[in-house]
């Protein structure tokens, strides 16, 4: 198998895990604080983490490399989550899915800025009319006017695409587990400290779903999903590969339909088949 071809696939698998994430910290959010969430899904990610690197015996980062690790975990351990753990406490999971359609091109923007990626200018026209898609199958499902939850939505966007862009860069040299390792590793300290400080006065009144939710955000969404994500971005290209996360907002609503039993309409599987157009056509031009 050729290097793109890995990464390609790599970055599919890292896409179906993180089409979870969204709905299982919406759940989460029903029996834990934000600030609370965000900080235990991170000692909880980090301490395996650190327990795989010392396994491993991997080698610690150089001193170049710190600043975009810090990068990252800003971006991907504290930003991302927060931000989207306070935007679904008054918004619902599948309004926030929608704005994921917008991560592609935040991704591509930072891997241009950061990574030194040149796509070609058709690929612009394939991401742009990607996102364009599913921005306006989403208000076409009535997603009014502009609320808090959407604004900090959007910011959860632009830090995620950054921490995708930096830490893809390191992903190059330290391999993709290793970033995300070592980012979680970097955070833990300071997670750790937060995590005392908000700590809920009692356990007892959380529901099993919401403990489902963190343990999901905390194991899959923080660290395995991240194993595949990086990779993938580091092998087929950081602009290219993010253009699989066009796919994400259409697997959230397969899992709902799956496993919520909502109805998938024709709507739902003509867009499907628009974005997966533009998938590839993005491919082909990246």
């Amino acid at each position: 198998m050729d290097r793109t071809a890995a990464g390609w696939i790599n970055g599919f698998l890292g896409v179906v895990i993180f089409s979870g994430s969204l709905p299982a910290t919406r759940v989460a959010v029903a029996g834990f604080d934000p600030v609370f969430l965000t900080v235990a899904r991170a000692v909880i990610a980090g301490l395996l983490a650190a327990g795989l690197l010392i396994v491993f015996r991997e080698p610690r980062p150089q001193r170049r490399d710190l600043v975009p690790l810090l990068i990252t975990a800003l971006g991907v351990v504290v930003g991302f989550p927060l931000l989207t753990a306070l935007a679904l406490q008054s918004i619902t999971s599948a309004h926030s899915i929608v704005y994921v359609g917008l991560l592609p091109l935040a991704t591509a923007v930072f891997g241009v800025l950061r990574g030194g990626e040149r796509p070609r200018p058709l690929f612009w026209l394939f991401s742009g009319l990607g996102s364009a898609c599913v921005a306006g199958f989403a208000f076409s499902r009535g997603i009014g006017a502009v609320s808090v939850g959407d604004l900090l939505m959007l910011g959860a966007i632009i830090v995620c695409g950054l921490g995708y862009a930096d830490g893809a860069r390191l992903s190059r040299r330290l391999g993709g587990w290793q970033v995300i390792s070592w980012a979680l590793v970097l955070s833990l300290p300071v997670m750790a400290v937060v995590v005392v400080a908000t700590w809920p006065a009692t356990l007892h009144d959380i529901a099993g779903p919401a403990w489902a939710g963190l343990v999901y955000v905390s194991l899959f969404s923080m660290l395995i999903g991240f194993v595949f994500w990086y990779r993938g971005l580091a092998l087929g290209g950081i602009a290219a590969v993010g253009q699989l996360q066009l796919l994400q907002p259409l697997f959230g609503l397969a899992l709902a339909a799956t496993l919520l039993h909502e109805a998938v309409d024709p709507a739902m599987i003509g867009v499907t088949a628009v974005v997966i157009l533009c998938v590839f056509g993005a491919r082909r031009f990246a």
